[in-house]
């Protein structure tokens, strides 16, 4: 864990990076908290920016959603994967190229936008651009693996395998690039969206940022983005990934901080050695016994097991370490 000072978390950065899906909505449905931290910030002076992966919707409709649920955001504060596939794409082809495209209506925008043609025949395309799309059909699919076994680049906006929902997780765009690769023997060309840092350094560095913190719920994507471009983040447990995946997370992929939600950012984590839990190890397993905060019990399990190298089962001595599991669900 990094040194910490006395005052909040946020106090010791100058932008906060959001991811969205399972951090500030799920869907379009606002996450408890998530506005009145947002506003907390606003009151602060400290700047947001938000990245997503999700190539579906244009960067105004990501912002006008966002002001729809009680997060006032402009659209020069948005970032998604659609949006920076476009920039690469002109690029690194020349204006009038036929691109076959599967994905959301605000794909074929973004596209349309930077000076490329959208096609529908797979033996015209030069490019396969696929991003998600709820409409994303097996023709879609068998058009893009004709497309690529011509000979055409294929790119994707992103691999998330699954995304957040109110039902839990479903399948994600990852999942549809999972199948088009199986069927192709290879993987895309390029994968423009997280864990690429681009995103969260062309938030940055729109923003002068010096010390910028990245806010998301997925460890393969946010928090792995997050280490490729140098900078400090925060997991919050609304979303995609869980504790038991945190503690078997590799070093790419382990947060700076970690906090229920987002109400996180506005507390100080525990100096080090001064958690009141602790874990003690009986060879075949792991005793976790104390008090205090949860997700602090879920720390000191990770602290355990990123230096053991694996996981281990774990008990629990006393109430307050019982009620610290049963919310791991470990």
């Amino acid at each position: 864990m990094a040194e910490q000072a006395s005052e909040d978390l946020v106090s010791h950065y100058d932008l906060v990076i959001f991811d969205l899906d399972g951090v500030l909505y799920l869907v379009d449905q606002v996450i408890p908290g998530a506005a009145e931290a947002c506003a907390r910030l606003r009151e602060r002076g400290i700047p947001s920016a938000y990245a997503t992966n999700n190539a579906s919707r244009l960067p105004g409709d990501v912002a006008a959603l966002l002001t729809r649920i009680g997060i006032p955001a402009d659209v020069r504060e948005v970032v998604t994967s659609a949006h920076a596939t476009a920039l690469l794409l002109a690029e690194r082809f020349a204006a009038g190229t036929p691109v076959l495209i599967l994905g959301a209506p605000a794909l074929q925008e973004e596209v349309r936008a930077v000076g490329l043609r959208p096609v529908t025949d797979p033996y015209e395309a030069k490019v396969v651009v696929q991003g998600y799309g709820p409409d994303v059909a097996m023709r879609d699919l068998a058009d893009a693996s004709v497309a690529i076994r011509a000979g055409a680049t294929w790119i994707a906006t992103n691999a998330d395998k699954t995304l957040p929902s109110p039902r839990g997780p479903l399948p994600g765009n990852g999942s549809l690039v999972v199948a088009l690769a199986t069927a192709l023997g290879r993987q895309p060309d390029t994968i423009v969206g997280k864990p690429d840092p681009t995103l969260f350094l062309e938030a940055a560095r729109e923003r002068a940022a010096a010390h910028p913190i990245v806010v998301g719920d997925r460890l393969d994507t946010d928090i792995e983005g997050a280490y490729r471009a140098g900078m400090d983040s925060l997991l919050v447990l609304t979303g995609v990934s869980d504790a038991a995946e945190l503690l078997a997370a590799p070093v790419e992929r382990r947060p700076t901080f970690v906090a229920e939600d987002l109400a996180g950012l506005f507390e100080t984590p525990p100096e080090a050695g001064t958690n009141q839990w602790r874990v003690d190890d009986l060879g075949d397993r792991w005793v976790l016994a104390g008090d205090g905060r949860r997700v602090d019990a879920l720390m000191a399990l990770c602290a355990v097991a990123w230096a053991a190298g694996e996981v281990r089962p774990v008990t629990a001595k006393g109430e307050a370490a019982s009620a610290a599991l049963e919310w791991m669900r470990l």
